[in-house]
């Protein structure tokens, strides 16, 4: 027998998430086909039905590998005690996720009005509504609940917003969280 690696199965399903996402980002969902897909990964278009058979099937399993840890975080959240040091964690937890899946979460804002009607919108927006409930306090005033969903959507659309703005990541990163906390915190009457 010859020593030839194979590549694993996860590893082609990973090429395939991440040529496409780029090429998602290049021209768009809509302008993009399978065919072009299997192109830019030198396989034929059999190769890649082997793995998926849509584009849409390649997104549903891009965001089912986002979702795992979203779903993780939200599960840590409830087993933890319901303070604003716990949701700070939440929120310091949600930013390094969003930071590593910084590509997909540019297509999906690039790509909005293309993804309206496949089978993500709908986990989505209810994970993040675990979350919102997580942050903020039974009860809360209204004003108090829009610093709780601000503070959420600052750490989501912060980096997409500063992507291209010169300066350090991580920098940024921090900066976002800080502006996020700061909303918590006030949420929650502390000041300062």
């Amino acid at each position: 027998m010859g020593s030839t690696q194979h590549p694993r199965r996860g590893d082609t399903r990973q090429r395939i998430q991440d040529v496409a996402l780029e090429l998602f980002a290049e021209q768009g969902y809509e302008k993009t086909s399978l065919r072009e897909i299997a192109e830019r990964l030198d396989v034929t278009k059999a190769a890649l039905y082997y793995h998926f058979k849509s584009k849409e099937d390649i997104i549903v399993s891009i965001f089912a590998d986002l979702t795992a840890p979203i779903d993780e975080l939200i599960a840590w959240g409830r087993s933890r005690p319901h303070s604003l040091e716990t949701k700070h964690e939440i929120l310091r937890r949600y930013s390094r996720m969003l930071a590593n899946a910084a590509p997909l979460f540019r297509f999906f804002q690039e790509n909005q009005a293309s993804l309206r009607d496949l089978r993500i919108g709908a986990p989505f927006k209810d994970r993040m509504l675990d979350l919102r409930d997580l942050l903020q306090e039974p009860g809360a005033s209204m004003s108090d609940q829009v610093r709780c969903l601000s503070a959420l959507f600052t750490v989501h659309t912060g980096m997409l917003a500063l992507k291209d703005v010169a300066g350090d990541p991580e920098e940024k990163r921090e900066a976002v969280l800080e502006v996020s906390f700061e909303l918590m915190n006030r949420a929650h009457g502390v000041t300062g």
